[in-house]
């Protein structure tokens, strides 16, 4: 029996909650194909913060780098938004997780399913078929460049440094090549080049990519026209590799297409550990409620056989047991419409699992 050490990080707000259920499917694909989990689990973000003073202990990192694969929550919330940045558990937590594991790059796949096109905010013609990826560049750009703030007569000025370098945007091209070519075989790459001396850079260094990739047909979108496209025509696309900022924002904006950020899986890789998180926030107007979406979180640990493990039809069969409990009408309150079951986080959890057993 293959054994796989995974660290689980719960984090903050709604962690605690849909962190289990993704455990437990774990636990049923590794029963169902010879595999077995071990779980350890450590403090991240500002449950760190509170119990030990830091976001990202040292036992914590050093849990993770031992481990083969990562399994977080969510981090941060209102009650720590007022700390030094250094202290900020977004900031103290989850960059240098990031820069210690070099995960450089951040997968996130947008799939509006059959029985979530109502849920959407958009009209159902213009979404329904929604299916494409994100590929966000993960360690560099403005989040990982130097911040600092001077005296000013008005006050005070700050600094946020965006840099990139050649390397950088070759490793994260090649990648959203090879995954497009794998898909439809169309790569957007989104930049500012018009405005930005990085985005110049990161267009020409895409361009040149592109030769050698002549079967994918490549594209190249401002990050405001962007924006706009997603909500117009978000049918278009099928592979979007962009730089961190400007990832984190449309991802966030693409959730949407996709009935919520509920759904929205991601996967961190790049290093010899990936990282499997959901996409939203600790949602700490919920936490403890049980009405908070795990469907993300257990759709990254599908991310998790695939990337990690290369368990592709393990991966499979919870992407199926999701797909089954929504056409069966079941929904959490963030996807709930007229005439769905609604659940909470524990039963909705349970349904997948469920769905796992009789596969």
């Amino acid at each position: 029996m293959v054994k796989y050490r995974i660290a689980v990080l719960p984090g903050d707000g709604i962690g605690k909650e849909i962190v289990p259920p993704a455990m437990r499917v774990l636990e049923l694909i590794g029963d169902k194909y010879g595999m077995e989990f071990e779980f350890k689990e450590a403090l991240v973000g500002g449950a760190a913060l509170d119990l030990v003073g830091v976001p990202l202990p040292d036992d914590t990192l050093r849990l993770c780098l031992e481990s083969d694969a990562v399994l977080l929550g969510a981090i941060g919330g209102p009650k720590w938004d007022q700390l030094p940045t250094h202290l900020r558990p977004e900031v103290g937590a989850l960059l240098p997780l990031r820069k210690k594991l070099a995960l450089y790059a951040n997968i996130r796949p947008v799939i509006l399913y059959d029985e979530l096109v109502a849920a959407s905010t958009l009209k159902e013609e213009v979404v329904a078929g929604t299916d494409m990826v994100v590929i966000r560049e993960l360690t560099g750009g403005l989040y990982f460049g130097e911040k600092k703030r001077e005296k000013h007569p008005t006050g005070e000025k700050a600094f946020d440094t965006l840099v990139y370098t050649t390397e950088e945007i070759e490793r994260i091209a090649r990648l959203a090549f090879e995954t497009a070519r794998m898909r439809r075989k169309k790569l957007t790459s989104v930049d500012k080049a018009n405005v930005l001396e990085s985005g110049r850079l990161w267009r020409e260094t895409v361009t040149r990519l592109a030769g050698e990739y002549p079967d994918v047909e490549l594209e190249h979108m401002y990050v405001d026209n962007c924006a706009m496209q997603l909500v117009r025509a978000p049918k278009q696309f099928d592979v979007i590799v962009t730089e961190n900022t400007f990832g984190d924002i449309l991802t966030d904006q693409a959730s949407m297409i996709s009935g919520s950020i509920g759904m929205l899986p991601s996967a961190s890789i790049g290093g010899q550990v990936g990282l499997y998180e959901p996409s939203h926030g600790s949602a700490p107007d919920i936490a403890g409620q049980d009405k908070a979406n795990p469907l993300a979180t257990i759709l990254s640990a599908a991310m998790m056989l695939e990337y990690s493990f290369k368990h592709y039809q393990g991966a499979a069969d919870v992407k199926r047991a999701v797909a089954e409990v929504l056409k069966k009408g079941y929904r959490t309150g963030d996807l709930a419409q007229e005439g769905n079951k609604v659940v909470g986080t524990k039963e909705m959890g349970e349904l997948v699992a469920g769905a796992i057993r009789t596969d």
